[in-house]
């Protein structure tokens, strides 16, 4: 069922539910919302016999507004006002650059019992190359000169280190006309990932402050880089578990994910 919620802003964030039981929040990463994440959708079908599966737009993508300027703190007080209409709290799921939103909002003591992150890219070591330093810079003079379609490519460059050529194809196919509606919501992205992608060890202070349990997943088959940045934040975290799922990438299986996030939040 579909509905939204006000933000403390008074933005309005559009979510679904789906099953019943204690209530389960899906985060996405970049660039990914409910219309184009057929992996959310799919992982809330298999999670519904046992929870209540909450995903939600980010502000400024598919059913949810925006208001300017952006800030980190409205994107946990959306989050917040999802928890709040889905009960009160929230087991939490975190994909990709959503976990460093969700690891925020955990440390800002909103009402998280157990979270879960599946492959936040940090890099705390050469074993990529990391994002450039004037990232999240470059993201917003784009946008601010309407250059949207250049946002998203430059994206897939310096942050996916696609090909040029690559994305020049994609540039061509029906999905791009999405990727530059939401595009400027890159930049909310790069300023939750801040310095995680610099190729320098993790900051230990940024959640020292989550004591809930927190499973820290990646994919058995994703780049070297996933593995250790997953290490990274299990290492600094004061209540993490660790749990790699054999053959998976970034791109994970809903159905080689869901039976241990059902674990997990099972407690």
């Amino acid at each position: 069922m579909s509905d939204t919620v006000r933000s403390a802003d008074g933005t309005t964030i559009a979510f679904d539910r789906a099953g019943e039981g204690p209530a389960l929040v899906l985060v996405d990463g970049a660039i990914a919302h409910r219309a184009i994440n057929p992996t959310s959708g799919a992982m809330a079908g298999l999670l519904a016999s046992r929870y209540e599966v909450v995903r939600y737009d980010r502000r400024g993508r598919g059913g949810s507004g925006d208001t300017l300027p952006f800030a980190k703190e409205r994107e946990i007080e959306d989050l917040a006002a999802v928890i709040d209409a889905a009960g009160g709290e929230a087991f939490v799921l975190g994909g990709s650059s959503g976990s460093m939103l969700a690891l925020d909002a955990a440390a800002a003591g909103l009402a998280i019992p157990r979270l879960a992150v599946y492959e936040p890219p940090f890099i705390v070591d050469d074993s990529r190359p990391p994002l450039p330093d004037d990232y999240v810079e470059h993201l917003n003079e784009l946008t601010a000169e309407g250059r949207n379609g250049d946002a998203a490519a430059y994206f897939f460059t310096a942050a996916m280190l696609m090909p040029e050529q690559a994305v020049d194809g994609m540039r061509q196919g029906p999905f791009w006309a999405e990727l530059e509606k939401i595009a400027p919501t890159i930049a909310y992205d790069g300023t939750f990932v801040g310095d995680t992608m610099s190729g320098r060890p993790l900051d230990p202070a940024r959640w020292a402050g989550v004591t809930v349990p927190v499973l820290v997943i990646d994919g058995g088959a994703s780049d070297t880089f996933m593995h250790t940045g997953a290490d990274a934040l299990a290492a600094v975290l004061p209540n993490a578990q660790r749990r790699t799922l054999p053959g998976q990438t970034h791109d994970v299986a809903p159905d080689a994910i869901a039976p241990v996030l059902a674990g997990f939040f099972a407690g």
